[in-house]
């Protein structure tokens, strides 16, 4: 009975097969660092969380679905639960070599009665349900199954009894990890099977492998990233256009408000983080907290038309488009605010130069790619697009979102013009952004909009 031998215990007795999927949390700085140089931390944080995401889709579509564990290291046990879910079974790697670590983890699902287990990584995009399925039966017949690495490694290990000698004296990060575990098991005398040889991504020339399978996935949700610092008086408005408009995450990014702009948030039902202030910072911790596939970063004070995800999804699957965003419209009725939503019309589709407030939108692995936005104090989302540029084209979305037109009605429309493009000037010259930010929110006090 279920009551007397507890229900993980009884779970094993009638699913005997057991999956640990071994991970790290994806804070940046910490994580595939071998891939910051190309991506920076954040992207690289994203990269490890999108690969870790994928590897569970692939797992939890097994049939059966065999007991799960994810052994992490890094963050904490509500960390990972926050990020995918707590309805998964969770474990600390604990300290020492990945051998020491195998072990660990091995020993404790044969001691719980397991009688098929396998670890596996999250590096290997093409690890698929279908291989995963294919060496829990190979567990029916032999006594260790493998799946070798192109660089001398492993991506997978299984084994139907603990064999504690297969995770000592191993050469561990280096192109004789497989030999090794090859030849402590033939000497043990126990018969192996292979799966087929699969890359991994450690390095940056790797990149290239998960974006090929990310690009390949069908479409997903759309996370809407918004970053907030005293946003009061339009936060809710925003959040409820976007939750009316479609079904896509919502993230609201804090950076230290002290008014009721994260209570508002959270009393909608959205996610809100709290970050250091700086749109490019918040932005940036956003999109390592977001689910979806596609980022969209909205400002606070601009709402999204209605279909905004089915028009996001048909822009991004353009021929040769990286990126988008969407036509502006400003609030008010004064006859100069249609010439400024002209001049944006203009720029935007004929430069390939949208700003901020235009809500742009891509996919998290072409933001991953490009190391997410700089760490600007201003001018974050001219120099984000200037990169983009380089990738591919930048395509506005036939529709229009909705900005405030505080700014333009408190400073006027040509003194607001000028600054504008007087910061652009100032930035293509190579003023520090620091200087530039410092000047830019001295000529207005209220949060900086640059359109």
């Amino acid at each position: 009975m279920i009551g007397a031998v507890g229900f993980e215990e009884a779970f094993t007795l009638v699913n005997p097969a057991h999956l640990i999927v071994f991970t790290r949390y994806p804070e940046p700085g910490k994580t595939k660092t071998r891939l910051i140089p190309a991506l920076g931390a954040d992207g690289a944080a994203i990269v490890q969380r999108r690969m870790t995401e994928h590897t569970i889709t692939q797992v939890t579509a097994i049939d059966p679905l065999p007991r799960l564990e994810i052994r992490y290291s890094g963050g904490s046990q509500p960390l990972m639960e926050q990020w995918l879910g707590a309805n998964l079974t969770y474990k600390s790697q604990g300290d020492g070599d990945l051998g020491d670590r195998l072990k660990r983890a091995f020993d404790a699902a044969f001691e719980q009665g397991a009688r098929r287990v396998i670890a596996i990584g999250i590096d290997c995009p093409d690890l698929d349900t279908a291989r995963l399925q294919s060496a829990f039966q190979l567990l029916h017949q032999h006594d260790v199954v493998l799946g070798p690495a192109v660089d001398g490694g492993y991506y997978l290990i299984g084994l139907r009894q603990f064999v504690a000698d297969l995770f000592g004296g191993i050469s561990w990060g280096t192109e004789r990890v497989l030999q090794q575990t090859v030849a402590v098991a033939e000497q043990l005398q126990r018969s192996i099977a292979y799966l087929d040889p699969l890359a991994d991504v450690d390095r940056p020339e790797d990149l290239s492998l998960w974006e090929r399978v990310a690009q390949s996935l069908p479409p997903s949700q759309v996370s809407v990233i918004i970053p907030t610092l005293n946003e009061v008086a339009v936060i809710q408005d925003t959040i409820a256009s976007v939750q009316a408009a479609g079904t896509s995450e919502i993230i609201v990014v804090d950076g230290g408000s002290q008014d009721e702009t994260k209570a508002i948030a959270q009393s909608l039902g959205v996610k809100v983080i709290a970050c250091r202030a700086g749109r490019a910072r918040q932005m940036n911790a956003g999109a390592s907290a977001a689910k979806g596939s596609i980022l969209l970063f909205l400002h606070a004070d601009t709402r999204l038309p209605h279909g905004f995800e089915r028009l996001v999804q048909e822009t991004l699957r353009q021929p040769d488009v990286v990126a988008g965003a969407f036509e502006l419209a400003i609030q008010g009725d004064r006859p100069e605010l249609r010439w400024v939503e002209w001049g944006v019309k203009w720029r935007s589709g004929y430069l390939q130069l949208p700003y901020g407030d235009q809500a742009l939108f891509l996919r998290a692995t072409t933001f991953a790619k490009l190391g997410g936005f700089p760490d600007l104090a201003i001018m974050e989302d001219f120099e984000l697009v200037r990169r983009l540029k380089t990738q591919g084209r930048i395509a506005i979305a036939p529709a229009s979102v909705l900005t405030s037109g505080r700014r333009w009605q408190r400073l006027g429309i040509v003194r607001t013009t000028l600054i504008n493009q007087l910061v652009i000037a100032a930035y293509c010259l190579g003023i520090p952004s620091a200087q530039i930010a410092q000047w830019y929110r001295g000529s207005d006090k209220a949060p900086t909009k640059l359109s």
